[in-house]
């Protein structure tokens, strides 16, 4: 069973201006993913796609670059159609997507994901984060009602899809074109893994992490 991990990566992001490339810790954002991936013992294969060959020498040993279309460094593109052309250059029976944005995401927890879609239980897998306080949803509370407030300890968790990884069978994506299928694995994150840097704030709380030490 083949199984590779790929990683989508465009130099022209646009909320956080060059943001897989900048330094946090005196590393670059992606290196932390991208080095993360390669301890994964059950992948066998982890690729960089990016339409610019300018990303080449910040990758870590053990990663390779795959070129893909400029056309799919739009603002507009969709992440089904990077998917799809990643996953019609390389073949595999698992794929794992990560996101350079989770920096602080574990090895093992890639690694269980990956064994639990192996064992054939599991179609797919995706990273989540338990959240346990008194949620709403639609004008309306989600996990209690107003007849009863529970403690917050007794109130029951909401789980949060993070863009950590994602990992699916072949025939998930190409008989259904998704990549969370009917019997999907839910890898439950912590705070610190759960970590996604989407705008300037997030930048600066994951250096604040980097400098405590708490990534390890």
């Amino acid at each position: 069973m083949k199984r590779v991990a790929f990683v989508p990566i465009r130099l022209n992001s646009q909320r956080v201006e060059g943001k897989n490339l900048r330094e946090l810790g005196g590393r670059p954002l992606m290196a932390y993913l991208l080095e993360t991936l390669t301890r994964v013992e059950n992948i066998d294969e982890v690729y960089v796609y990016c339409s610019n060959p300018a990303v080449k020498p910040y990758l870590p040993q053990g990663v390779k670059f795959l070129q893909r279309d400029e056309r799919l460094d739009q603002n507009t593109t969709l992440g089904e159609e990077i998917y799809d052309a990643f996953t019609r250059e390389v073949e595999a029976d698992v794929y794992i997507l990560a996101h350079a944005t989770s920096p602080f995401i574990r090895p093992a927890t890639i690694a269980n994901a990956v064994a639990q879609v192996e064992s054939g239980e599991y179609d797919s897998a995706f990273s989540a984060e338990r959240v346990q306080t008194f949620t709403w949803w639609q004008g309306k509370p989600l996990n209690y009602t107003f007849e009863r407030v529970p403690r917050t300890q007794d109130l029951e968790p909401v789980y949060v899809e993070t863009s950590a990884f994602f990992v699916f069978r072949k025939d998930v994506w190409r008989e259904k074109h998704r990549h969370i299928g009917e019997r999907a694995y839910m890898a439950v994150t912590d705070r610190i893994e759960s970590m996604d840097i989407d705008n300037p704030d997030d930048f600066l709380l994951a250096e604040a992490i980097v400098a405590a030490g708490l990534n390890k």
